[in-house]
């Protein structure tokens, strides 16, 4: 692997493949407003991937690394990573919804649209979202800024341009840096510390899709979430606090398997020294 560039390089090479990803994002939005959901949503997913993914080539070749690099090369445990990013997505969208439940004045209801058919097309169309974002973001960027800027750096970085892609797509401020921003930081944790972006994509899709189940997304999922009238602050701010406690207890358990993977490293370096 070559030796890393600079930090002003490195932050503008990141920049300018996060815009680029954009641009992308944003023709093939343009070019399916006409598509209802969730078809619209699986083929802008699909093509923004196809998108993301070949901008990763073009760029790993222009710095002359490798995908493996920056965490985007598919190998034969990706499956596997993915079925447990999945698992541990899907644990994180029960979690929360328990700490919703618990402040009480809520509860769901069975939806009425939502059928199996959507239930599948939505499923995949997670998925793909989920590779374009992770691509865009906890790929190329996060690890070609983690050189010089660091672990945390980095990730707040990304975190940060996460959030703004979010305020641009019509999100307030407060949620996209509550929401977005809290979420990149365990998608990127789960990265940096796997190596890789099968977890990652795993984890964000299920998380998603494990919401909109849950009627806590924009449409109606296999249930509906239902708020007792004059309750829908305190509602809220549990849904809030509830979210950022999940997140971050993932984010540590990440973190932990990061350092743990770093100490194992180290015992192997001390381990093959002569004497």
């Amino acid at each position: 692997m070559n030796s890393e560039p600079g930090r002003w390089p490195s932050l503008g090479r990141a920049l300018l493949f996060v815009v680029s990803c954009a641009v992308v994002l944003a023709v093939t939005a343009s070019a399916t407003r006409n598509i209802a959901q969730p078809w619209s949503s699986l083929v802008i997913g699909t093509v923004a991937s196809i998108g993301a993914f070949a901008l990763t080539l073009l760029f790993v070749r222009w710095e002359g690394i490798r995908l493996v690099d920056v965490g985007a090369k598919p190998g034969r445990r990706s499956l596997p990573r993915f079925a447990f990013g999945f698992l541990v997505g899907l644990v994180l969208a029960a979690l929360h919804a328990l700490v919703v439940g618990a402040s009480g004045h809520v509860r769901w209801i069975r939806g009425e649209e939502a059928g199996f058919a959507a239930m599948t097309i939505s499923l995949i169309a997670y998925v793909a979202l989920s590779c374009r974002e992770e691509l865009s973001f906890r790929g190329y960027p996060l690890r070609r800024l983690e050189g010089p800027y660091g672990v945390w750096g980095a990730q707040l970085l990304v975190a940060l341009l996460f959030a703004v892609e979010h305020m641009v797509g019509g999100i307030s401020w407060w949620h996209a840096l509550i929401g977005s921003g809290v979420g990149s930081i365990l998608f990127g944790m789960a990265a940096i510390s796997t190596r890789g972006l099968a977890v990652p994509i795993g984890l964000h899709a299920a998380w998603n899709f494990g919401q909109w189940v849950l009627g806590e997304k924009d449409s109606t999922g296999i249930w509906k979430m239902v708020t007792q009238a004059g309750f829908q602050e305190r509602v809220d701010l549990a849904v809030t606090i509830g979210y950022v406690a999940v997140m971050g207890c993932a984010t540590l358990g990440f973190w932990w398997w990061h350092r743990a993977g770093y100490s194992n490293k180290d015992r192997i370096s001390h381990a093959a020294l002569p004497g």
